[in-house]
């Protein structure tokens, strides 16, 4: 096994078919096809399923990409400590509910680790989809959140992919409401007085089920409901209607301005917010950073009002 061979089964992946992959690697389709079959038959394993519509990873070859990627990732860190020219590119990917705190530690992992050539991605996504995203390794780390109501459901997906949960912290349950709104200079509301403006919540696509559900109390019934993709939407949403979310209630000014705040909700249920990762797989450099970064801002923005300890 060579380090060229890992770099191709990476390209494969990525293209999804040997064709795309060997115009974008400069070689011809039948050695790209030989040199996966000889490193097949090294392994013991089928990495790729072949299809008419091209390939994808075979279970084994989901953990195989994801040992390959660590160990490229470490060869380019060599090359770039030991060598006179820069190393290969770096590449970290996170996906996660809309949360401030990961943009926030992002936007600190680009400062401290993204040099000359980087290629990092931030996806604010479906909750199915961070799952996805993860159990295939297409990224490191997911952030997402589990409550009583959910977690029997969200468990037996993680425990079937090979996915393991950190929690972070626990956030008490809070509405997010524009600045101007009729109850924001209230210490805390109750479901009965938010009942006549619109409640907003994200889309989860083909996985709409209220187990998926990024807002705690999914199953109330609310007779004005907006359903959005994005996070600037839901607070343009927010101000322009007098609408509110449940959420977890820890916002940063600096990123989203004094518009929105954060009041506590009078209701009982508790959001666990933490990390998910692949059982098979160890943090990358950047993928520990990343977490450190998580940290830093979530001991700074989340005050005890918030939240309770998740030691």
């Amino acid at each position: 096994m060579t380090l060229q061979q890992l770099r191709y089964i990476v390209a494969i992946a990525e293209a999804g078919t040997f064709s795309g992959a060997a115009k974008t690697l400069f070689i011809t389709q039948p050695s790209l096809t030989k040199m996966v079959r000889e490193l097949e038959r090294e392994m013991g394993i089928q990495i790729f399923e072949r299809t008419n519509k091209g390939v994808h990873l075979s279970r084994d070859g989901e953990i195989f990409l994801g040992y390959a990627r660590q160990v490229l990732e470490q060869a380019d860190l060599l090359e770039s400590r030991y060598k006179k020219q820069a190393g290969g590119k770096q590449e970290f990917t996170v996906s996660t509910q809309h949360y401030s705190f990961a943009v926030n530690a992002f936007v600190d992992l680009i400062k401290q680790y993204g040099g000359d050539t980087y290629d990092f991605s931030l996806q604010e996504t479906q909750t199915y989809t961070i799952i996805d995203d993860v159990a295939h390794m297409r990224s490191e780390i997911g952030i997402l959140y589990y409550n009583a109501f959910n977690k029997a459901v969200l468990q037996k997906i993680f425990k079937a992919n090979d996915l393991v949960f950190r929690e972070l912290f626990v956030a008490r349950p809070h509405v997010f409401l524009n600045a101007s709104h009729p109850l924001a200079g209230r210490d805390s509301v109750s479901m009965e007085e938010l009942a006549p403006y619109p409640y907003l919540s994200y889309i989860q696509g083909d996985h709409n089920a209220f187990y998926f559900s990024e807002e705690i109390f999914s199953t109330l019934v609310r007779s004005k409901n907006i359903r959005v993709t994005d996070r600037a939407t839901l607070f343009n949403l927010l101000i322009g209607l007098n609408g509110y979310t449940v959420c977890s209630g820890v916002i940063d000014q600096k990123l989203n301005g004094a518009s929105i705040i954060a009041v506590p909700l009078q209701k009982e249920g508790d959001m666990h917010i933490g990390l998910l990762t692949h059982k098979q797989t160890h943090l990358s450099r950047l993928g520990k950073a990343y977490v450190e970064a998580l940290e830093r801002y979530i001991a700074g923005q989340v005050g005890e009002k918030t939240v309770k300890s998740a030691e």
